[in-house]
């Protein structure tokens, strides 16, 4: 028998269903962004943007084409057949649900035209609300909402002096209280977060004129610091009254639970027949309220809002101090120069495909390029008709991409350390002339008993290497013939070679019904009618070593 299953195992069926189902819900979410990002997004758009106007819409496909007709735009043209497929892929994505609604018709033509109904999805007009509204403030500036910091300090201290007081506060008192609380912070935190993000994405450029950094200067000066010094200054006041609330949240929880249950009914119960999520309103939950705390004080170590908002205002005035410092440093020519990049790319723009060369050409003097700027490395070969959208990317310096300066920073780079390398190649050559020696040496010791001996591949090639370099010294002699004409021949009596570094000599010459076979383990070489003088070079035969004759 097979020994029963850990707890561990048993869980893990449940837990890895789990997991599953949490991916699914999500990747099912997250398709009904699909339509944003669709080659006819326009006309998606449109088509929300009509189920979105009216509440509790239930619309079929002639009403949703007249309506977008009325509108005008870019959906004010479609045909029905493509409206309807339009529809049916917003179902399928989940922007819009099925209506569920009888149709009544008077006629087999209207019930046609009116079987297939639609409504929105939650999900659908929270997706198209959020899009709306990207598309209609994302760039601007927003306004703090500075003066709901002041609502927000008066609430909770008024809130925290009628829970600590005998009997306690009144359960809808307390209920609008905590709600208008709740709305008034929410909003200053987005307002915060809103235009924080905005001055980030100010602040990212390094080419600020001088108009617009005389702008940048004062809002930064006085509208952050302002909203800085309001923020530090309340905060304290908030976490106090906050600490003196805090004990006391649970019980005002529970009571405000007690009079004004609100959709909680519709929870999952314990035996989950109810599968309906529920969205309590800000400040019903225990979780809202720590992270109304975590914001004015740091609760987990890793610090509070309020120093966050600090620390952001320090690096937006360190970001203007750089654009100024770009600034003065205008006089060097290191100032950047992209309003009269703008200006060359609209020419650009505007001028035909051959005025667009010559363009280049005046800019750049480059006739003919297609890479303008940093060059790209030079083991890195780029073809001239290479596009640009498929070429290598080129590397930009940090401090040219984000501050525009070409001025080199840090230290000198130290001197590559090239020990190793030469370390190998000087090895590596003293092992290949050891192995020319050992071949010079074995071809010595072959000499006379060629036919017996099995050279290796080092000593025929350095033979073969001495044999081709003899044969080029041969000398062309003309022999006269009996009919007294001459022919001419290669002179071998002294045809030689030497190498004095391995101290080896090989003479060659020519002898009638003479035959040399040399064997080695690549092959072997057959030479008809040579005779092969191997010996030592001539400072090493007057040491005493004679050559000898092989044939």
């Amino acid at each position: 028998m097979e020994p029963p299953a850990s707890g561990a195992a048993r869980d893990a069926g449940p837990q890895d269903q789990a997991a599953q189902n949490a991916h699914s819900e999500a990747r099912r979410r997250l398709d009904a962004y699909t339509y944003l990002s669709a080659p006819e997004r326009l006309e998606y758009l449109a088509i929300m943007r009509v189920f979105c106007g009216t509440l509790l819409a239930d619309l079929a496909a002639p009403d949703v084409l007249a309506k977008l007709r009325q509108a005008g735009g870019p959906a004010a043209e479609l045909y029905a057949d493509t409206l309807t497929d339009r529809l049916e892929r917003l179902v399928k994505w989940g922007n819009l649900l099925r209506s569920s609604h009888t149709v009544k018709a008077s006629s087999i033509s209207e019930y046609q035209r009116s079987r297939a109904r639609y409504q929105l999805s939650k999900l659908g007009e929270r997706i198209q609300r959020d899009a709306d509204g990207v598309l209609a403030e994302a760039d601007a500036a927003r306004e703090v909402s500075n003066e709901l910091l002041a609502l927000v300090e008066r609430g909770l201290r008024e809130l925290a002096e009628l829970v600590t007081a005998p009997g306690g506060i009144e359960p809808q008192d307390g209920l609008e209280r905590v709600s208008t609380l709740f709305v008034q912070f929410t909003e200053f935190a987005d307002s915060i977060r809103d235009f924080y993000a905005y001055l980030g994405q100010v602040l990212a450029r390094y080419d600020l004129d001088s108009a617009e950094y005389q702008g940048f200067k004062e809002l930064l000066l006085d509208y952050v610091e302002a909203i800085t010094e309001d923020v530090a200054f309340r905060a304290p006041r908030i976490s106090a009254a906050l600490e003196k609330l805090w004990p006391h949240i649970p019980d005002l929880l529970a009571r405000l639970d007690a009079h004004a249950q609100g959709l909680t009914g519709l929870s999952p119960q314990s035996d989950g027949r109810l599968e309906t999520r529920v969205q309590r309103s800000r400040g019903r939950e225990f979780a809202d309220w720590e992270g109304l705390r975590g914001w004015f004080s740091d609760t987990d170590g890793q610090g509070s809002q309020v120093d966050q908002l600090r620390d952001a205002t320090l690096r937006a005035l360190q970001s203007l101090l750089a654009n100024a410092k770009r600034m003065l440093r205008s006089a060097t020519g290191e100032m950047s120069r992209r309003k009269d990049l703008l200006r060359l790319a609209r020419w650009f723009e505007e001028a035909a495909p051959q005025d667009a060369h010559d363009i280049a050409v005046a800019a750049f003097g480059l006739y003919g390029a297609r890479h303008l700027g940093i060059p790209p490395a030079t083991d890195e070969v780029v073809p001239a008709y290479t596009s640009w959208w498929t070429g290598p990317v080129v590397e930009v310096p940090v401090a040219l991409r984000e501050r525009g300066s070409r001025a080199q920073r840090g230290r000198t780079s130290a001197v590559e350390d090239h020990s190793t390398q030469k370390r190998r190649l000087r090895e590596a050559a003293r092992e290949r002339a050891a192995a020319r020696a050992a071949a010079a040496d074995e071809l010595r010791s072959a000499s006379g008993r060629f036919a017996e001996v099995r050279l290796t591949s080092a000593a025929l090639g350095l033979l073969l290497e001495l044999l081709a370099t003899a044969l080029g010294n041969a000398q062309l002699r003309r022999r006269a013939g009996t009919d007294g004409k001459g022919a001419t021949e290669f002179d071998l009596d002294q045809a030689h070679s030497e190498d004095a570094e391995l101290g080896i000599r090989l003479t060659v010459r020519r002898t009638a019904g003479a035959r040399c076979v040399l064997h080695s383990v690549d092959g072997d070489l057959l030479l008809d009618g040579l005779e092969l003088d191997v010996g030592r070079t001539s400072s090493d035969a007057a040491d005493g070593d004679a050559e000898v004759s092989v044939s």
